[in-house]
């Protein structure tokens, strides 16, 4: 994965050390000597405040961090590793079982022959100033999550989804990633699967009911996106705004305009792209660099509502241009 963003590779014990420890954070190998040849591959690219790093051994090795300052997931691609975190008790980590590590503790992987995994670091203080957007309130105590994490199901499916999406887009100088909206849009959606679906100390806090945002909280916000929609919103950014939590703001929205404040955003952006097609110059652009400037993700979502909004193709839009 993300072969197009190669960080190092290297037989060498101390080079692969150094590697690693500059990309992620401080770790050794225990089991091996200055001899052993470890058979690194790394490759990195980040994505907004996210760091996402393909890491492939060719022999079984053992891994031992420092202690983390960030949140770590470890998600294993191919082969196994039996992952600790601390004195907790390990996961079995596997294609179908990844590991979210919390700040404050070293972590010690396993790992078997060929075994190869994408490590996600999330910087503490954003996920602390998403989540406490989202509570409408100060964090107090540390956020703490279920370290097993299932990828068949809930976030881990839609992680590893966003992944492949990252990984299709970073191999094309052209794509998505060079978008900042796109490219936002992709960390949200980590993010967002990590506090809003795997479990944590917050889960049931999150899972309450809170009062909506009154009318003008919610006619603020309106008139925010509808004078900027080509700003970088996220619904953090928003509610702050507004002085208002996210849940509220989201409650707000949906009792009384029946959406959410990202899908009207959404919508007006699709007026955005709608106008820009109708202006462009033929062969001057195509729907997909259209499109992709305006943050969007999933082009087949895309064309279907576009399709609901316009009653025709995005390519009618533009004359019969190319998509």
């Amino acid at each position: 994965m993300f072969k197009s963003h190669p960080a190092g590779a290297s037989d060498d014990i101390d080079h692969a050390r150094q590697v690693l420890s500059e990309v992620f954070l401080p770790l050794d190998f225990p089991s091996t000597s200055a001899s052993t040849a470890v058979d690194l591959s790394l490759n990195v690219i980040t994505v907004g405040r996210v760091t996402a790093g393909y890491l492939r051994f060719g022999d079984a090795i053992q891994i031992r961090t420092s202690e983390a300052t960030n949140y770590h997931v470890d998600i294993p691609v191919t082969g196994r590793a039996i992952m600790r975190e601390g004195r907790h008790a390990p996961v079995y980590g596997t294609p179908r079982t990844a590991a979210v590590f919390q700040p404050g503790y070293p972590a010690d992987l396993d790992c078997d022959q060929h075994f190869a995994q994408v490590s996600l670091m999330i910087p503490r203080s954003e996920l602390d100033l998403e989540l406490e957007s989202l509570l409408g309130s100060s964090v107090v105590e540390p956020l703490v999550f279920s370290t097993e994490m299932d990828l068949t199901t809930g976030p881990g499916r839609t992680v590893l989804h966003t992944l492949r999406l990252i990984d299709l887009e970073s191999n094309n100088e052209s794509g998505l990633l060079r978008h900042p909206l796109a490219s936002q849009r992709l960390e949200q959606v980590l993010i967002g699967s990590l506090l809003l679906a795997q479990p944590h100390n917050y889960s049931a806090a999150l899972g309450s009911s809170v009062a909506p945002a009154g009318p003008r909280p919610v006619a603020h916000a309106v008139e925010l996106l509808r004078a900027r929609p080509e700003h970088a919103w996220t619904v953090s950014e928003l509610a702050g705004n507004v002085a208002v939590s996210v849940r509220s703001l989201q409650e707000g929205f949906r009792r009384s305009m029946s959406t959410s404040p990202m899908a009207y955003l959404r919508q007006l952006r699709l007026e955005q792209i709608h106008q820009e097609l109708s202006d462009a110059e033929p062969g001057s652009v195509t729907v997909t660099e259209v499109a992709a400037r305006w943050g969007i993700t999933h082009f087949g979502r895309f064309a279907a509502s576009y399709r609901r909004r316009f009653s025709e193709q995005p390519s009618d839009t533009m004359r019969g241009m190319p998509v």
